[in-house]
């Protein structure tokens, strides 16, 4: 690509790219991109043409903002570079992860991709970042993801946290305290009806947790 991105042009798409992991649909539309980047709506409206220009976002009327195989590829690089800052900060620096999120967002921009590199082989080669969420190869590429919300769930399923999808402090930490994180197997013992609690039972300990933070939990079944 000819033109030169800025950094916030690379955080729109990325955040296009999170947005529609959250929903069945391939668009979004202008108000849930102003409320996601806390943006005005006509800032966001004029930042869509321009990345639309470059052929990296197509906007329909009446159905909203769908990204580009091109823009795809632009947004997973930028969401590689900042998962493995997060990585770096948390295994290296000691960062607390539920606060390394804006931590390495401050950091990211000013990162080569020589740096990037050098800081994944530093910490392993991470497949996923302190919150469980994947992190795209270097050609900008992820393999599909397989799991599911926890508040999709309708029946009692022995099930394996994923990741967690949100990066507010205070629900990480909450999350936290609940041992509600990546890679912890519990089972789902009771779903309420209409969107009601959820009963979760790690190990011998039991936790009720409502429809809104299962939302943000994704999870695997693991039995049939």
């Amino acid at each position: 690509m000819k033109t030169e991105l800025s950094s916030k042009m690379r955080a729109y798409l990325a955040e296009i790219v999170r947005l529609l992991e959250q929903q069945p649909t391939e668009y979004v539309s202008s108000s849930q991109l102003s409320a996601a980047l806390d943006i005005s709506p006509p800032a966001v409206n004029r930042m869509v043409n321009r990345l639309g220009d470059l052929g990296l976002l197509k906007h329909k009327p009446y159905q909203g903002i769908a990204i580009t195989e091109a823009g795809r590829r632009v947004a997973l690089k930028h969401i590689r570079r900042q998962r493995i800052a997060e990585v770096f900060l948390v295994q290296v620096m000691g960062i607390n992860w539920v606060d390394v999120h804006g931590e390495a967002r401050q950091l990211r921009d000013g990162l080569s991709e020589k740096v990037v590199a050098r800081m994944e082989r530093m910490t392993g080669a991470p497949r996923t970042c302190p919150h469980g969420e994947p992190i795209p190869a270097a050609d900008g590429t992820l393999p599909p993801m397989t799991d599911v919300p926890l508040a999709q769930l309708k029946h009692a399923a022995r099930i394996r946290i994923s990741r967690l999808v949100t990066r507010e402090s205070d629900r990480l930490a909450y999350m936290e305290a609940l041992g509600l994180l990546p890679g912890q197997r519990c089972e789902l013992i009771h779903v309420a009806p209409f969107d009601g609690p959820m009963q979760l039972k790690l190990g011998r300990e039991y936790r009720i947790i409502g429809h809104s933070l299962a939302r943000l939990i994704r999870v695997r079944v693991e039995d049939g």
